[in-house]
């Protein structure tokens, strides 16, 4: 919004510069985008009297004029403007004055004619002004006065960029409340003599949408004058907020805008067709507005309609077959309030914007209408004559807004700024911006103005404090917080490792519901009693999970339904057990799951296509167990799970403890689930496995390591890991490595039997192994392997 600066200290005129004024109005929250000169620099210009005017002898389109100026004696000029005339009140520029652009007047002839100086227009002053003339000053202008100082041109043009909330600077008045209150100074309103209807002046106004249009005022005036001129104080004001003088009617609709911030609209009473209604458009009537353009009206738009048809957008566009022109002599004033939300985004679609509409889609002040009423009516009757009927109001009280009534506690206040502000400033800030305020103990009660309608909860008020009582008053004080050591043990292992070790071997993290179809998480879990929501977003989602496998196996049948071929995905989340010995009926226990489908690699020319299989994926969880540096913990024993395919499932453990499952899905699981080929799953407690054991460093050995290979008989039942952990038993220190390198079963080995070979490393830290050190050692391990599992070194 542009404002004149001499217009706001008519109103509020603080002992302040131009600059730090400006400076005030932004720290306010108030943007000062810019700062204008209302006229060029120009020098020597002062007001004169046109008292002779003659036609040039020697030339068609000059004048010959003698200019009172004040002094003894008249001056000789000639002039060129079509509009000088005898007794016009002009601008002269006197020889030696100084014009925009170093434009220097001095004495001269004009085709023989004497000619002591110029007589200027509003453009050759650097005044943005359209004019085909020289500057027509008022009659009652006083000769010899500068006039710079006359048309106060010393003034400055400033725009403030509002933020939406702030809707009650969008006028005068309400830019003068906020440098009142920011300066401890009252502000001094305009004065009127209120109107009295002199007529008798009936007019019939009904409001269909009251929840849209909760107060519209209406008044009529007869007998104006509307080729009346626009006074140049009203002009001035006018340009100087970015509006052009149009008439005198619309410049005083306007003038009433800028000043208190409300939209006004003026009909041509004598082509309204009976009375005024306020409806919604039924959405194929067409509206040719002010501008020429005709539109087609949405269905959803406030109009203001008469007994025949819509003739105004309201609080957007009037209507051009209703609007004033240079024969009307009739007027109806229109004042109203509208609800935000009946204009809000109307003008826009229509691709419109204006005044009235930037205003009434933000807010105006609900009790504003009658006083700008009055107002626009003084200035009509004082500028166009006439006469005034009654106002006439159509009001729902039940649909205005009502001021908000919010407590303000002292201890909020002072936590959220981090600073002491005294009680009694407390109070003045909150009054002077017209609120009531009620105490109560060490809180205060406030009832806003209508006219903050921003205001909604007790945060608003602890920003006006601090905005009025000054963001540069407030210390700047860094917070203060005492550092400590975070409570985290070293040896956990941290999410976001197994995270990046899927992701690094091509999985891609699902993130499923934990809420589940009850059918498909039977046949996973069949028999097991399940938490049942009492009220579910729907039937397939009514049960909470017992395990990550239905979702994960029902996000796998969705992508293969969608053409992915080669699906890998974990995922971390919680199960939901119900136990009767956990709090809540349920015991909720932190899991990790993963599944994979499809080919082994991505399609590549140097790779066989295989199908993925049991130990890929106990491949990508041996990765993950890697982390714990503890791999010797875990092992998997062969095991039977109703959604696991018999003969390739196997329990997860960790010192002998369960903690999870992996195999193959069940084929009976395939058809349900849309599975296309082999999926391998498996699921495991997350709590299990992010312990790690914290490794110990130690000197590596200089001697020589020996390697000695065995392949040992052992009935095919018989687990490798447990070979393997006897080995480890008897080698002791000396064993540095084991490996099992090869399963054999077949030609050469009994059925029912299996071949292991396993590479044994021996090495001391101490000295060189001997051979019969290393001879001792490998006979020990076949007797211990024969003790326990009745195996037997292969031929």
């Amino acid at each position: 919004m542009k404002f004149s600066e001499s217009w706001l200290r008519e109103w509020v005129n603080p002992s302040v510069s131009r600059d730090a004024l400006s400076h005030q109005i932004t720290m306010a929250g108030l943007e000062v985008d810019g700062i204008d000169a209302v006229a060029a620099d120009f020098s020597g210009v002062i007001i004169g009297e046109v008292v002779e005017c003659g036609q040039h002898p020697d030339a068609d389109k000059l004048r010959v004029t003698k200019i009172n100026v004040g002094g003894d004696e008249l001056i000789d000029i000639v002039c060129g403007a079509p509009n000088c005339r005898l007794g016009l009140k002009v601008a002269v520029a006197m020889v030696g004055a100084v014009l925009p652009g170093d434009f220097k007047i001095k004495k001269a002839k004009l085709r023989g004619q004497p000619s002591m100086g110029m007589l200027c227009s509003y453009g050759e002053l650097g005044i943005d002004i359209e004019s085909d003339g020289i500057i027509e000053l008022p009659i009652d202008a006083p000769i010899g006065v500068n006039v710079r100082e006359f048309l106060q041109l010393d003034d400055a043009i400033i725009d403030v960029d509002l933020t939406a909330n702030r809707a009650d600077c969008l006028g005068m008045a309400g830019l003068a409340r906020e440098v009142g209150v920011l300066n401890r100074q009252a502000v001094t309103e305009p004065s009127w003599d209120a109107v009295t209807a002199t007529i008798d002046a009936p007019f019939s106004i009904n409001v269909v949408t009251p929840d849209l249009c909760p107060r519209y005022l209406g008044r009529v005036v007869k007998n104006i004058n509307v080729k009346a001129a626009t006074p140049l104080w009203m002009q001035e004001k006018l340009r100087r907020s970015g509006i052009r003088s149009i008439d005198p009617i619309v410049d005083i609709t306007n003038f009433v805008l800028i000043e208190f911030g409300q939209p006004m609209h003026a009909f041509d009473l004598n082509t309204l067709n009976g009375g005024i209604t306020v409806r919604l458009a039924d959405g194929v009537e067409k509206l040719t507005l002010l501008d020429g353009n005709e539109i087609t009206v949405p269905s959803d738009t406030l109009v203001i309609a008469d007994d025949k048809q819509a003739v105004a957008l309201a609080g957007v566009f009037g209507g051009e077959s209703t609007g004033v022109n240079k024969n009307t002599q009739d007027i109806l004033l229109e004042c109203a309030f509208f609800s935000p939300l009946a204009i809000m985004g109307k003008s826009r679609r229509l691709g419109l914007h204006t005044d009235a509409s930037h205003r009434f889609e933000r807010g105006v002040d609900p009790e504003l209408q009658h006083k700008v009423m009055d107002r626009a009516t003084r200035l009509v009757l004082d500028i166009c004559g006439g006469e005034a009927g009654q106002v006439i109001e159509a009001v729902s009280a039940e649909h205005l807004p009502q001021a908000a009534i919010i407590t303000l506690r002292r201890n909020k206040l002072d936590k959220t700024l981090g600073h002491f502000i005294p009680d009694t400033d407390v109070v003045e800030i909150l009054e002077r911006l017209g609120f009531n305020v009620n105490v109560d103990g060490n809180d205060w009660v406030v009832t806003t103005a209508t006219y903050r309608f921003d205001m909604a909860i007790e945060e608003d008020l602890i920003e006006e404090v601090a905005r009025i009582y000054g963001y540069n008053n407030i210390p700047n004080i860094a917070p203060m917080a005492a550092l400590s050591m975070p409570d985290h043990q070293e040896a956990d292992i941290s999410l976001k490792r197994v995270r990046s070790i899927f992701v690094a071997r091509g999985f891609q993290e699902a993130v499923t519901y934990s809420f589940v179809d009850p059918k498909m998480q039977n046949i996973v879990h069949p028999g097991e009693e399940a938490m049942v929501l009492p009220n579910p977003i729907s039937v397939e989602m009514s049960a909470m999970r017992l395990s990550m496998f239905t979702g994960l196996l029902t996000a796998v049948g969705y992508n293969q339904s969608r053409q992915q071929n080669r699906v890998r995905l974990f995922e971390t989340g919680l199960r939901f057990v119900p136990d009767a010995q956990a709090d809540s009926g349920v015991r909720q226990q932190a899991m990790l799951g993963a599944v994979i489908s499809g080919t082994q690699n991505e399609e590549h020319w140097s790779m066989e296509s295989k199908t993925v299989d049991f130990f890929d994926l106990k491949g990508d969880l041996e990765s993950i167990i890697g982390l714990t540096v503890a791999s010797t913990e875990f092992s998997f024993r062969g095991a039977t799970h109703p959604a696991l395919h018999p003969g390739q499932c196997a329990e997860i453990l960790r010192n002998n403890r369960v903690i999870g499952y992996i195999g193959a899905i069940h084929p009976s699981l395939e058809k349900p689930f849309g599975l296309n080929g082999k999926t391998i799953v498996f699921e495991l407690e997350l709590d299990a496995l992010l312990h790690a054991r914290l490794p110990l460093a130690q000197a590596v050995s200089k001697f020589p390591a020996n390697r000695r290979d065995i392949a040992v008989v052992v009935d095919e039942a018989i687990s490798a890991t447990d070979v393997m952990n006897v080995i480890r038993k008897v080698g002791e220190n000396q064993l540095v490595g084991l490996n099992l390198f090869d399963v054999y079963q077949g030609k050469g080995v009994e059925p029912g039997k299996k071949s292991l070979a396993i590479a044994l490393t021996l090495q001391d830290t101490t000295r060189t192994l001997e051979d019969k050190d290393i001879t001792e050692t490998m006979e020990s391990v076949v007797s211990a392997l024969k003790t326990e599992f009745n195996a037997s070194l292969r031929d």
